[in-house]
């Protein structure tokens, strides 16, 4: 480590492009003969401009240069030597005055230098700031501001010479939904919206307008052009689902994966948040402004159909389209529909008609299947004149809105127009089964809505736009059917949960899959039981969906039957369960002590009701928790007093709990072979019932005992076999934590790729929304994965944060082949 140059130092990185892909076309032994003639161009260079190789992995180069014209000159002249050649190199360069250690640089310096190389592309040179004020000369040509991979900043690059290449690999942190149309017109307003931004009092931007007339569109593109500004990211949060002011502040933080207080967590972070439909809880602007007065460089972009009056805000109203963005607009829609569609002289007068709004037109354009444009107009001019059922004092485009959402009603058979009624009852679209059981649907019907643009379908589900359900709940009310559908819906998602077998009385879930897609629903369900005085009923349906929490999200669980147990005149046995279920969704919340003393009341009701099996459950409940906090021969009574108890009444499922939670503690005291007994014959009891949730549990036991005990090529095929379990039950929270302990597999076999790979995979994943007790284990993980900090590790874990979630997963179980999953004989699906 003598010879590396100290002081003022130039980094160069580079990285083949495609590699991978290279050595399928080439084979592996003309691969292999390029590779060596790309090393020993590349070296001799280097070595002529002084620099001096740090680290060569796999395809990556690592050198220092004392002399940073020499190092740029010698990045160029590589470049040059490799012209024409099959392998095509991404180079980066930094300067900087990294710590000299004896096992080489330390600092900041040379990861900014790598991730500067993980954004180009073949051929391409790039430099940081720093690189181009040394240099001071030299054919350079600025790239704006780049947000590195797991950089807190953008960074300005320069790219040597003028060639073209694709848009940089830049990381942007950002959650927009895509957009499924172009983004028409508009130029003005997006102007106009962009400046008010960026300006030194946009903290506050609302885009106000009546439903369907562009704003969130106008907004994810305003976002979506300022991500980069944005240090740590720009973020969409939906809110068109969320009734209640109190959900608003948890909604947001649920986004941004804040464990604790929203404004503690954001701080002085550079954020924006785009909060689109604020309209039905914009009640909750008081909190909002109390938020950006914590949080000085928060901003916000909110959609809303009414301003927040709030001293900080500026409103801007979402005007129409101009006449000829409108014309263009009705085009497009019109020709996806019919692409035969022309012209009858007829669309620019519907245009005007409908006022230039986006959804009028829309809705408008999806009748050139059955109608010219002239018979459209016509419809119009009968039809606005009878629906102008607005309020007086409702803006006037409102009105107009109305009125075209209430002609394409109008047209409607009377059957056509209950079914439209109907589905609006449905929070999150539905399947056809569910529109046939509450909504007395047929196929026939729905097919009629889809075809009139009142109805979508997609993924096997039927849903409405947020503006049109909107109408038909109105319709609804008015029809006097609201209740009778409302408790339709109720009872149709209770008897749906129920059965899912998803509570601990069910022996937990041979259904994972159904419950999923309706989650909207089943939330709008204990919602409306609640608010509708029916207690019993919605703590029935958010007990039987405890096994739900626990995989979706156990902080929603946790503060759902926290509100529910306060409101009392719940029987003695239901209380039991929600306590047990509120204790279940705290545990896995990180909160123990609270998790604990739910248990023992809960413990206490099935005492006093005598119920064996609940007092079974909760003896293994409190037992795991009592480890948890550290008391390990107490939790071995415990559980081998729910152990006998489960066995007396026969459950195998309850059994199977016990021995594997027995495992949890000979795994604590470190008696890994006493563990690897216990966790097997769990595993094989689970296998044989169809208990996939636990038997996850013990397969990834299983797996860290081999890992303990130095059997790692064991292990990692055994968290491959978990990893295949926890996803096929959906379970987000495990299959994270798999990601991170393979991480630290490869960690440990100097496999410094894949741990970066994965172990970035899984810290994105755990960054997108809460993640129970991630942050406990945390710590502990990143000393074994981080034992593999380097380049070649920091690159690649740039490059798995960038996996989805899908993609992070099929690559930790491709590694060797995934393995089967031993089918059971009631399989979980």
């Amino acid at each position: 480590m003598r010879d590396l140059p100290a002081g003022t130092v130039t980094f160069l990185f580079t990285d083949i492009e495609g590699s991978t892909t290279l050595l399928h076309e080439l084979g592996a032994e003309r691969y292999a003969d390029a590779l060596a003639e790309h090393r020993r161009v590349l070296r001799a260079v280097f070595a002529a401009h002084g620099g001096v190789e740090v680290d060569t992995q796999g395809d990556a180069f690592f050198v220092a240069f004392p002399d940073t014209g020499e190092a740029l000159l010698a990045a160029q002249e590589a470049q040059e030597a490799l012209a024409g050649e099959v392998i095509r190199v991404r180079m980066g360069l930094h300067t900087g005055e990294p710590l000299l250690t004896d096992e080489g640089y330390v600092g900041v310096d040379v990861h900014k230098a790598a991730r500067i190389c993980s954004a180009g592309h073949g051929g391409q040179i790039l430099l940081s700031e720093r690189t181009k004020l040394v240099a001071a000369g030299g054919d350079l040509q600025p790239l704006g501001a780049h947000r590195l991979k797991d950089l807190t900043a953008p960074e300005p690059l320069y790219q040597v010479g003028e060639a073209a290449f694709p848009p940089l690999k830049s990381l942007n942190q950002s959650n927009l939904p895509v957009q499924t149309t172009p983004f028409v017109g508009r130029e003005k307003e997006l102007g106009e919206v962009l400046g008010l931004l960026r300006h030194e009092d946009g903290r506050l931007l609302t885009l106000t307008g009546p439903g369907g007339s562009g704003k969130t569109r106008l907004a994810v593109q305003a976002a979506a052009e300022v991500v980069d500004e944005r240090e740590h990211g720009v973020w969409w949060v939906g809110l068109q689902a969320v009734r209640d002011v109190e959900l608003v502040l948890p909604t947001i933080g649920a986004t941004l994966g804040a464990k604790g207080e929203l404004a503690e967590h954001v701080g002085n972070r550079r954020i924006l948040l785009l909060l689109d439909n604020l309209e039905q809880v914009v009640e909750s602007a008081p909190g909002l402004g109390e938020l950006l007065a914590a949080c000085p460089n928060l901003g916000l972009l909110v959609t809303s159909r009414e301003p927040l009056r709030l001293a900080a805000e500026q409103e801007y109203p979402v005007p129409p389209f101009v006449e000829q963005e409108a014309v263009g607009f009705f085009f497009s829609r019109a020709r996806a529909t019919r692409p035969e569609f022309e012209d009858d002289g007829s669309v620019l007068e519907i245009c005007r008609r409908l006022d230039y709004l986006p959804l009028a037109l829309e809705l408008a354009s999806a009748r050139v299947k059955a109608l010219s444009p002239a018979q459209i107009l016509q419809r119009l001019e009968q039809s606005l004149p009878l629906l102008t059922g607005g309020a007086r004092d409702a803006p006037e485009r409102q009105r107009t809105l109305r009125a075209t959402i209430g002609w394409s009603y109008e047209l409607l058979s009377p059957e056509e127009q209950r079914l439209f009624r109907a589905l609006s009852v449905f929070a999150g679209g539905c399947a056809l089964e569910a529109a046939e059981q509450v909504a007395g649907a047929d196929l026939d019907g729905l097919q009629s809505l889809v075809d009139k643009s009142l109805l979508r379908f997609d993924d096997e589900r039927y849903g409405m736009l947020e503006t049109i359900r909107e109408y038909a709940l109105e319709r609804l009310e008015e029809a006097g059917e609201t209740d009778r559908l409302r408790r339709a819906h109720a009872e149709a998602f209770l008897a749906l949960a129920e059965s899912a077998d998803m509570s601990a009385e069910s022996d937990y879930g041979r259904r994972y899959d159904i419950l999923p897609p309706e989650q909207v629903n089943l939330r709008a369900a204990i919602d409306w039981l609640e608010a509708a005085g029916e207690i019993e009923l919605a703590v029935r349906l958010a007990s039987a969906l405890e096994n739900f929490w626990v995989i979706v999200d156990p902080f929603e669980g946790m503060r759902r039957f926290h509100l529910l147990l306060e409101k009392g005149g719940i029987p003695d046995l239901l209380r039991a369960r929600a306590l047990r279920c509120y204790a279940g969704s705290s545990f896995l919340s990180g909160k123990y002590e609270q998790a604990q003393r739910a248990n023992e009341e809960s413990l206490a009701l099935f005492r006093a009701a005598g119920d064996e099996a609940g007092i079974a459950e909760l003896l293994l409940r409190i037992g795991i928790n009592t480890l948890t906090l550290g008391d390990g021969p107490r939790a071995q009574e415990l559980l081998e007093e729910s152990l006998a108890l489960h066995r007396k009444l026969g459950s195998i499922r309850g059994e199977a709990e016990a021995i594997g939670a027995l495992g949890y503690v000979a795994h604590d005291a470190r008696d890994f072979e006493r563990a690897l007994e216990l966790f097997g014959r769990c595993e094989e009891m689970c296998a044989e019932i169809g208990f996939t949730w636990w038997q996850a549990s013990a397969v990834a036991y299983t797996a860290d005992c081999q890992f303990e005990l130095g059997r790692i090529d064991e292990s990692e095929s055994t968290y491959r076999r978990a990893l295949a379990l926890s996803r096929q039950i959906e379970d987000r929270q495990s299959v994270v934590f798999m990601l991170a302990y393979m991480a630290r597999n490869a960690a440990a076999v100097g496999d410094d790729a894949r741990a970066g790979r994965l172990w970035g995979a899984a810290e994105a994943e755990a960054e997108r929304a809460p993640l129970g007790q991630w942050e406990a284990e945390r710590e502990e993980l990143e000393k074994r994965v981080f034992a593999a900090n380097g380049p070649v590790f920091e690159r690649s874990r740039a490059e798995g944060r960038l996996l989805s979630y899908e993609a992070a997963v099929d690559e930790a179980l491709k590694a060797d082949g995934a393995p089967e999953v031993e089918s059971s004989r009631h399989p979980a699906r």
